[in-house]
């Protein structure tokens, strides 16, 4: 058999044609199957865990962020709202939270891991609202000298101090629960994931 018909350069083009088409064909159904190891909304919905940066959360700013379909509460305390927490704990119906919803690692004063971030369900636990931050010191609306800031529920007036303890003589009935949490950095935590104690 003679190869005297055969053109080489053009061999060459079809060839190097047909390996393009085929990488971007092995591309084009490798991308939608890499994407498919990450966790859908779907999933994210039922509980995955959620990264949180914080470093440019200034003090006493909060940012919201949705877990579980649920809103989460992050809060950068000032020094001036971590040392009123000691003013308001006679006016507390559960102060030491030995009745509320938290990790063990919360159950301090401070409801968190680091006493400067507080992090917490952002849901009143009498029916469900989710409760404004009002964290200015003597609201009139809100009880004046007596309020430190904190936390009010619109819907049927519970107030909650900046740890999310709830004050006595408002329809909730226990403190804002804290969600499992853990810093992987100083500047980065995540919400779903229990912190080890």
């Amino acid at each position: 058999m003679s190869n005297d018909g055969v053109n080489n350069s053009r061999r060459r083009v079809l060839t190097a044609m047909t390996s393009a088409v085929g990488a971007v064909g092995v591309v084009g159904a490798a991308v939608p199957f890499v994407g498919s190891w990450n966790p859908s909304a779907k999933a994210k919905a039922a509980g995955a865990p959620v990264e949180v940066n914080i470093s440019k959360l200034a003090p006493g700013e909060m940012v919201t962020i949705e877990w579980r379909g649920k809103p989460v509460y992050v809060v950068r305390r000032t020094a001036e709202a971590l040392a009123s927490l000691d003013e308001i704990e006679t006016r507390l119906r559960d102060p030491g939270s030995e009745k509320s919803v938290q990790p063990d690692y919360a159950k301090n004063e401070y409801r968190s891991i680091k006493k400067e971030f507080l992090v917490l369900l952002g849901l009143c636990t009498h029916l469900g609202c989710a409760p404004t931050y009002r964290p200015e010191v003597g609201a009139e609306d809100l009880g004046g000298a007596e309020w430190l800031g904190g936390f009010f529920c619109r819907c049927h007036g519970s107030k909650f101090d900046l740890a999310g303890r709830v004050l006595q003589g408002v329809p909730a009935p226990i403190n804002l629960e804290v969600p499992p949490y853990k810093y992987v950095s100083d500047d980065v935590l995540i919400i779903g994931l229990d912190q080890e104690a």
